[in-house]
């Protein structure tokens, strides 16, 4: 069973792995993040890990017994108990509810460790696999329309109280 792991250090390769490995597929469905991007993975990875030590923001991986990387699931920008959820999985692991369970998980997560108690993602309107997870994971559409990578998009909220 896939384990979410909060992101460190000793991630990178299998990380970077993972975003190399599924960027045609992530391009498909959200903006590509460029080249320059995969050049200089180590540095981002490492302003990364310390926005996470400030608590700014809350970065896991999901990890497959074998150590491979099946997913990324984020909670970004966190104060004032919100944060920004924003998620993707490989393409070999999507269809199989790998990550709404991951997302539920992470709201737990988000109100036991992190102390949030509001989640906002956003997903673009043509990409039904993310906007399918975040509503059986209780996210809720507010209305707001958004623009992700020019695409049009649509706000989600949702509390971290458990869901009944």
């Amino acid at each position: 069973m896939p384990e979410l792991q909060r992101l460190h250090p000793d991630h990178l390769p299998a990380l970077l792995t993972f975003e190399q490995e599924n960027r045609a597929y992530f391009a498909a469905s959200v903006p590509d993040r460029g080249d320059a991007y995969f050049a200089h993975f180590a540095a981002r990875l490492t302003a990364l890990l310390t926005e996470q030590a400030e608590g700014i923001c809350h970065f896991h991986v999901l990890v497959d017994p074998n150590g491979e990387i099946l997913g990324r699931f984020n909670l970004m920008d966190a104060a004032d108990g919100s944060a920004e959820l924003g998620f993707r999985v490989a393409e070999k692991a999507a269809r199989r509810g790998l990550a709404t369970a991951t997302v539920l998980h992470l709201c737990t997560l988000a109100a036991t460790e992190y102390g949030l108690t509001t989640l906002r993602a956003a997903a673009a309107l043509d990409n039904t696999a993310s906007r399918t997870v975040l509503t059986r994971a209780g996210f809720v559409p507010t209305g707001e329309e958004v623009q992700l990578g020019g695409r049009p998009g649509l706000g989600y909220v949702r509390g971290t109280a458990p869901q009944v």
